[in-house]
């Protein structure tokens, strides 16, 4: 009687684990809408139009998201979050997904019950200043004042640098992401500090960008991804495989001009990627031309980054360590089979 009972109370543990993981994906299909946590506004990552339409790259994985899940890349619901309101928004539902220049961290993914995603964006904690100040390197900034955002790891991650060099300075805390800038762009500090990307996005905004100048020091790694919550399986999966998909899209030289004509293909690789040969998208609760929708309607993740951020955008970003393992950088997709 007692293994009886002991079996009893697995098999319900199980079936409410099995449920758990399924309640992500459950609600978000028969909502009809994927609701996308992203920044208040960040040019190249997640920034609305002048007619309230979001781009950036943080807002692509979101609508590949939504092509993979919806076969329509436009059901989306895209929520401004700033850095103190994003990982209540996640762990409360608000948010399906947190797709929002998010540094991953130990502390983030074993205490606040949070799940990352591949990285999007590989990125480093950077300084701006003013060109006409003449300042060449960090370690010249002995005694400024430094703009940065309250309770992030850019912060942290400041406060650490100038410990670590004995250097004196003077934080300039606020807790918008946008009070920030504006502070440094109006002289309340001597510079302005965040991850390089988004420094790059900043200057890009100002009428005279080559007035400002991001040094060379790089005083931290960011890997930025995409988040959701703990306990959910089948829709961290989804999230996960995904991210790799853009990415293995790249590698196997699929892109949104081509992806039709690839359908025709006769390597394998390339046929099971397209659902050609059916078996990816039954794993993952999803149609087997998911990873079709996604290229079709979004494109693949060298699309993504170059529309975004790249070389002929305002922000002016190389691939650098963004670029596939096998053209140097640290992209690297496992097998889609």
């Amino acid at each position: 009687m007692k293994e009886i009972k002991v079996l009893v109370f697995f098999l319900s543990g199980l079936m409410l684990s099995l449920t758990s993981q399924a309640e992500t994906l459950s609600v978000v299909k028969k909502r009809g809408l994927l609701h996308c946590g992203v920044s208040t506004g960040l040019a190249g990552f997640s920034s609305p139009d002048e007619k309230g339409l979001w781009h950036g790259m943080d807002v692509d994985i979101c609508r590949a998201l939504a092509a993979a899940l919806f076969n329509d890349a436009s059901k989306v619901k895209y929520i401004s979050l700033n850095a103190s309101q994003r990982f209540t928004a996640l762990q409360s539902g608000e948010v399906d997904v947190l797709s929002r220049n998010t540094t991953i961290n130990l502390g983030r993914d074993t205490s606040m019950g949070l799940n990352f995603a591949p990285v999007v964006y590989y990125d480093g904690q950077g300084f701006m200043v003013r060109k006409k100040d003449k300042i060449k390197s960090a370690l010249e900034l002995v005694g400024a004042s430094v703009c940065t955002q309250q309770g992030t790891t850019t912060e942290l991650n400041m406060s650490d640098f100038f410990r670590a060099h004995q250097m004196k300075f003077k934080p300039v805390v606020f807790e918008s992401n946008e009070e920030v800038n504006q502070a440094f762009f109006k002289g309340r500090c001597d510079a302005l500090t965040t991850d390089i990307s988004g420094l790059a996005s900043e200057r890009s905004k100002m009428k005279n960008p080559d007035d400002y100048i991001i040094l060379p020091q790089v005083i931290s790694k960011e890997p930025l991804a995409p988040a959701v919550r703990h306990g959910d399986d089948a829709w961290f999966d989804i999230v996960k495989w995904s991210v790799y998909a853009l990415m293995e899209a790249e590698e196997l030289g699929i892109d949104s001009k081509n992806v039709d004509l690839m359908l025709k293909d006769s390597n394998p690789k390339i046929q099971r990627f397209l659902g050609v040969i059916e078996g990816n998208g039954k794993s993952l609760g999803l149609s087997e031309k998911w990873a079709y929708q996604m290229i079709k309607q979004v494109g693949n993740y060298s699309e993504i980054f170059e529309r975004n951020v790249g070389a002929q955008t305002p922000l002016k970003l190389a691939r650098g360590l963004n670029a596939l393992w096998n053209k140097g950088g640290l992209h690297y997709p496992p097998p889609l089979r």
